[in-house]
This record gives structure tokens, C-alpha cells and sequence, in this order.
């Protein structure tokens, strides 16, 4: 029960998130969006219509298509987010003023709004409907993140656009989307990003007890054979956080400054009772 109040808070947040960085950022400086939004902002400009009322319309209709993809949670946490997003799209339509002379600045924060927004509402388990119904549908048969997969979503819609706000606004409104989607991917995974370490050193031994007293973190040992000397030695692999990289760092220089070490990041990590610090 706590876990699904939280979810639902975190929905609301971010629908209203949401709703400044299209209302406050996105409409008074005549940029668009992409996805399900970017039509709703195109008909605003076109017919005066309230986006609130057209975004529910829209998204509605799509839930009531895309919902046997989806568990019944999501498909309800996604009600919730288009009620709310659609409601605070209505209350905050006037909300915002044109940003003299700096439309990137206006882009930026147009993205990062609806980029926190919509990743906010992602991150609690639902989705903003629309496009983000399709972005989850290339995540789960593609491998897509979220990001990406709105972000080629949203293209085609910005690049309709472009007949009603122009070239220039339609770039700008391209940059917008692109900023959008990285924050989306970073309030996503970026909490639980991964970094995998691979370890080549004489003085493995030494690395181990380091990682593991001072890491608190679990190091499995390879077998590992030099490819020209055929040198046997053992090589250290282990996944941590990407904030403990420098921590990490400090131990290799303090233990053995010639280790060999690669680092990568981990998309996913499947483990039963798995659980990341």
C-alpha cells in the first residue's frame, strides 16, 4: 500500500511537471513536442482547442487500444497519469511567457520539464499514453530505452509540425526532445545504473580484500590466459555503482597502478533477490 501511494504521488508530480514545461516553456514561445503532446500543441495553434481536453482525448483513445500489452497496474498508474496530466495541462494553459530573444533557452527548459515529468511518471510504473504506449512497446521488443524509443517516435511528429511553427521552431523543438529524452533515461535508470569493472593485475589477491572490505562489494575471479605470453592469471570482474568509480579508482592507483582495467556500463542486471546499492 505505502509503495502504491508513493507510485501515485510521484504520477501526479510528474504530470504537473509535465504541464509547465509544455504550458510555461513550450506554448508561449510557439515551440511543439513530439508524440500524442506535439498534436496537441499543433491543434492548440491551429483551432484555440484546450490541450488539456484534446491530451485526454488522444490518450484515452490509445490506452483503450494499447492496454492488453501492458500488466493491469501500469494500464491504471497510465489512467491516473493522463487524468492528471490532462487536468494541469487545462489549469496551467496561461501560465507562461515568451522568452525574449533566447529560444534555445526556452527549448531547454521546455525539455527538461517534460523530461522530468514524463520520467517521473515512467519511473513510478506508468506511462503518459501515446507515443510512450509505443516507446514501451520498442522497449520490450526491441531493447530500446524509453528515451530512444520516444525519441524516434517524436521525430516524425516534430518533423509534421515544422508546416505549422516553421523550420526554425521545429528544430528548436527537435532540440527540445532530444534534451527531454536523455533526462527521461537518466530519471529512469540512472538511479540504478550499472558499471561493470573488469580486472587484469599481478596483485589480484591485494584488489579482492580491497574491494571487498572497503566496497562492501561482491568480486568474482576469472580464469584468464595471456593471449601472446600465455601467462595464467586471474581476472577480477565485478558491477558497481557509477558514483563509486572514484572510490574505486583509488584503490587500483593505491594497490597496483598497472592493472589492466576496462569499464563499461551494464544495461540490466537479472538476479532473483538481486539488490543494488
Amino acid at each position: 500500500m505505502n509503495n502504491t501511494i508513493r507510485d501515485i504521488l510521484l504520477i501526479i508530480i510528474g504530470s504537473f511537471i509535465f504541464s509547465i514545461g509544455v504550458n510555461y516553456f513550450a506554448i508561449p514561445n510557439r515551440l511543439s513536442e513530439g508524440g500524442v503532446i506535439g498534436v496537441t500543441i499543433v491543434l492548440h495553434y491551429l483551432f484555440d482547442w484546450s490541450p488539456g481536453a484534446v491530451n485526454f482525448v488522444l490518450n484515452t483513445s490509445l490506452v483503450a487500444l494499447g492496454y492488453k500489452f501492458f500488466e493491469k497496474r501500469v494500464t491504471i498508474y497510465t489512467i491516473i497519469a493522463i487524468i492528471f496530466s490532462s487536468l494541469f495541462l487545462h489549469i496551467t494553459v496561461d501560465w507562461g511567457s515568451e522568452v525574449n530573444d533566447d529560444m534555445l533557452l526556452a527549448a531547454l527548459f521546455a525539455g527538461l520539464g517534460v523530461g522530468l515529468g514524463l520520467g517521473l511518471i515512467f519511473r513510478a510504473g506508468g506511462t503518459s499514453g501515446g507515443s510512450a504506449i509505443l516507446a514501451r512497446l520498442a522497449n520490450q521488443a526491441f531493447g530500446w530505452t524509453i528515451g530512444k524509443g520516444m525519441l524516434i517516435i517524436d521525430i516524425a511528429v516534430i518533423a509534421g509540425s515544422a508546416f505549422v511553427i516553421g523550420q526554425e521552431r521545429a528544430m528548436y523543438t527537435l532540440v527540445s526532445v532530444y534534451v527531454g529524452a536523455k533526462i527521461i533515461d537518466v530519471v529512469v535508470e540512472g538511479a540504478n545504473e550499472r558499471t561493470a569493472v573488469l580486472i587484469v593485475s599481478k596483485s589480484s589477491d591485494e584488489i579482492l580484500e580491497a574491494v571487498t572490505n572497503k566496497m562492501a562489494r561482491g568480486v568474482t575471479v576469472l580464469d584468464g590466459q595471456g593471449g601472446y605470453t600465455r601467462t595464467q592469471r586471474e581476472v577480477l570482474y565485478l558491477v558497481i555503482n557509477r558514483y563509486e568509480i572514484v572510490p574505486f579508482r583509488k584503490i587500483i592507483s593505491e594497490t597496483d597502478p598497472d592493472a589492466y582495467v576496462t569499464v563499461h556500463p551494464v544495461q540490466e542486471i537479472f538476479r532473483k533477490g538481486y539488490k543494488g546499492r
